[in-house]
């Protein structure tokens, strides 16, 4: 897999993962050529760039996406497919602010699921969007934070289906001794993300969003209109918004040290049998672990089982995708030893040492948004939403964030795979006491 400074300068193709096999169109934006006009200017055709895009044109504003690759190419278009509710960081933003944002917290946590589900069904997205997630309990002292969990839902009179599994209901409806516990949402699921971000692009270009893809941005002139270029042209807007995430190293004076590039892979098994599907997951739920480094996992609609881990202590890139998750999925299910491997692949997703998103924006009017700490779906679609409100000037959400300080790491740029490597080191221990 290359480096995220070679993604910038380079323009690729999607990675050879099973959405991408499995995508309903090989999207094909021109590239940018010549000068264009915009109210906004989004860089990155990701779920927070498109995102926001959609936003905005059903808003009435005149936008341009430029997209160094395709849309959906990095995190977006490569992650587990989970939906799950809240994003990292919000208890953080509830302690720094008192329990007078808690409500507003609580409804930020869904606001994404909302927003998924209205688009879906407004512009009629294929995207497999299934309703069932449950987080697991690895260990007892975990069972805490379940339990919590289910008796805020209960305080705020949740609508949507939730329990709270012990060991023996866990063991029957995930086909493991893995676990001690869980809870099950039905408000949170899974989807095909690429298929989402392919559909929610459409439904953008629809609303007259232009998209530019194979377009790497090169550098942005500011001023009263700021100017997005590229090799082959430019935008001129009144306001940007950098949806870059792990893969862009734009405005390095102002972002650099913010975010770190972590490593997340996955693997898609051949269609299981439905006897073995009924045995490890006859509810068609997503499944993630409460560990601070995770294991995650779903059924795809032909019931393969795609099954993920995050990054190596190394910071580096597996030779050997197959090899380093294999031994993973084997343990919670040994009883799939022998079944064959069709997919295997990995991206990088954004962390911030805090876990809290670095959002806000440079000279006024260029906006920026990353480091979601793989907790991207939900929290993308709902920064998209923060980031039009910011635009149209208001600032209520988006200061919550933007006025939150992140600890910067000078040298972060040529250090990312030690302090990564540490990072997961560190949690890791934790995890193991």
């Amino acid at each position: 897999m290359k480096s995220a400074m070679q993604a910038v300068n380079q323009k690729q193709e999607h990675t050879n993962s099973y959405y991408a096999a499995t995508a309903n169109e090989a999207t094909d934006y021109p590239p940018l050529a010549g000068a264009e006009e915009a109210d906004v200017c989004v860089v990155g055709a990701g779920f927070t760039g498109i995102a926001t895009a959609l936003t905005l044109a059903e808003r009435g504003y005149s936008v341009a996406v430029v997209e160094a690759n395709r849309v959906g190419w990095g995190a977006s278009g490569r992650n587990g497919g989970q939906l799950i509710n809240g994003m990292n960081g919000l208890n953080a933003i509830r302690k720094k602010y008192g329990e007078g944002v808690a409500d507003l917290i609580w409804d930020m946590k869904w606001r994404g699921h909302e927003i998924i589900h209205e688009r879906v069904e407004k512009y009629a997205i294929a995207c497999e969007l299934k309703n069932g997630y449950v987080e697991t309990a690895v260990k007892p002292r975990q069972l805490a934070d379940i339990e919590e969990t289910a008796a805020e839902m209960q305080r705020r009179q949740f609508p949507y289906e939730y329990e709270v599994w012990d060991r023996d209901k866990t063991r029957a409806m995930l086909g493991t001794d893995a676990y001690v516990g869980g809870l099950v949402c039905f408000r949170d699921g899974h989807l095909h993300p690429l298929n989402l971000c392919i559909g929610e692009a459409r439904a953008a270009q629809a609303q007259g969003v232009r998209i530019f893809e194979q377009s790497p941005v090169t550098g942005i002139e500011h001023g009263a209109r700021p100017k997005v270029k590229t090799a082959t042209g430019g935008v001129q807007a009144d306001a940007v918004v950098l949806a870059g995430n792990a893969y862009h190293r734009l405005e390095a004076k102002h972002l650099n040290g913010l975010v770190f590039p972590a490593g997340s892979y996955i693997i898609g098994t051949e269609p299981l049998a439905e006897e073995l599907v009924n045995e490890i997951n006859p509810l068609d739920v997503a499944v993630c672990d409460l560990n601070e480094v995770v294991d995650y996992y779903r059924l795809s609609a032909d019931k393969r089982l795609l099954f993920g881990g995050t990054c190596k202590y190394s910071g580096r890139d597996p030779v050997d995708i197959k090899k380093y998750i294999l031994p993973k999925m084997l343990k919670i299910y040994p009883q799939l030893q022998g079944v064959r491997i069709d997919y295997e692949w990995g991206g990088k997703y954004g962390v911030v040492l805090n876990r809290i998103p670095a959002l806000g924006r440079i000279n006024n009017n260029v906006y920026y948004c990353q480091g979601y700490s793989g907790h991207g779906v939900n929290a993308t679609h709902v920064m998209g939403e923060v980031l039009a409100d910011a635009i149209a000037g208001a600032l209520e959400k988006f200061d919550l964030f933007a006025n939150v300080r992140h600890l910067r790491i000078p040298g972060s740029q040529w250090l990312n795979g030690q302090i990564v490597a540490l990072g997961v080191l560190y949690h890791r221990l934790k995890d193991l006491l």
